[in-house]
């Protein structure tokens, strides 16, 4: 599979013979466009439902279990119905507002900027290229060294945000754990829980996160507890791909149970309590 831009035979040293004309753009008789599609189809999918939902501002917080979905967390507006606020409401209830705007936008840089999605996104929506031995979308390429590409230098910053924001959504599955009569359980339990623990899994596989854990070592004989915590990163780092899209899926699995529950569609089914 090779791609050239040839259309006329081009002559080989010491008689050699010439190469062949190909006007095609490329010889890939494959669907090599399926991937690139698929990954447009997916990204489209969720951006469009993670943004209805997020200005929505309805069907969030359910009181009697203290369930509270991550598009909302935390909940930092003065609109916000009364428990769904754990850290206060120093901001105007606007419907431009997100509820949780003081972490989706540091959630969507983290992801933006991510390696994974960067090659995503810039061979689906960019066609940059959009597959192996296909030729680029655009005649030129300056990589990432000017605006606004330039930001995706940032990532590694992003990266400690998300971290924290790892930590609130822990604080809310461990919240969840209520019920009328004190702790409780059940399915919306599972559902946060599996998501907190993939959006961790997801977040300290970022290359950064590998990087601050091992990086500038000269010697990982005489730092052993970091080299283990860089093995195990590693392991992850590995699986970053397949870890981005289950967090979407687990992201947008748990809104919708919350939403849900609290809409009345569906009752929590309870385990205990």
């Amino acid at each position: 599979m090779t791609t050239t831009s040839a259309r006329t035979p081009r002559p080989q040293p010491r008689g050699g013979r010439a190469r062949a004309a190909i006007a095609a753009k490329t010889l890939r008789t494959d669907r090599w466009w399926f991937a690139p599609l698929i990954t447009v189809v997916g990204l489209s999918a969720w951006v469009i439902y993670a943004t209805v939902r997020v200005f929505m501002h309805k069907w969030y917080w359910v009181e009697q279990y203290h369930y509270l979905t991550p598009f909302y967390s935390p909940c930092v507006t003065d609109r916000c119905v009364e428990g769904s606020s754990h850290f206060g409401q120093f901001l105007p209830g606007w419907w431009i507002i997100p509820d949780a705007a003081l972490t989706l936008p540091f959630l969507l840089l983290f992801r933006l900027t991510c390696y994974y999605y960067r090659k995503a996104y810039y061979r689906s929506f960019w066609l940059s290229p959009p597959a192996c031995a296909v030729p680029d979308g655009h005649q030129s390429y300056s990589g990432e060294t000017r605006f606004p590409l330039l930001g995706q230098n940032l990532h590694r910053y992003f990266f400690y945000a998300a971290a924290i924001i790892s930590l609130i959504n822990t604080w809310d599955a461990i919240l969840a754990f209520h019920s009328p009569e004190g702790f409780g359980f059940g399915l919306g339990n599972i559902i946060l829980l599996v998501n907190v623990v993939m959006l961790w899994a997801y977040t300290i596989s970022c290359h950064s996160c590998r990087h601050i854990i091992g990086g500038r070592l000269k010697h990982f004989s005489k730092h052993p507890m970091r080299y283990r915590a860089w093995t195990g990163v590693s392991w992850l780092n590995v699986r970053h791909m397949q870890l981005a899209w289950i967090t979407l899926g687990t992201l947008a699995l748990t809104d919708f149970y919350v939403m849900a529950v609290a809409a009345g569609w569906i009752n929590d089914l309870r385990f205990i309590n």
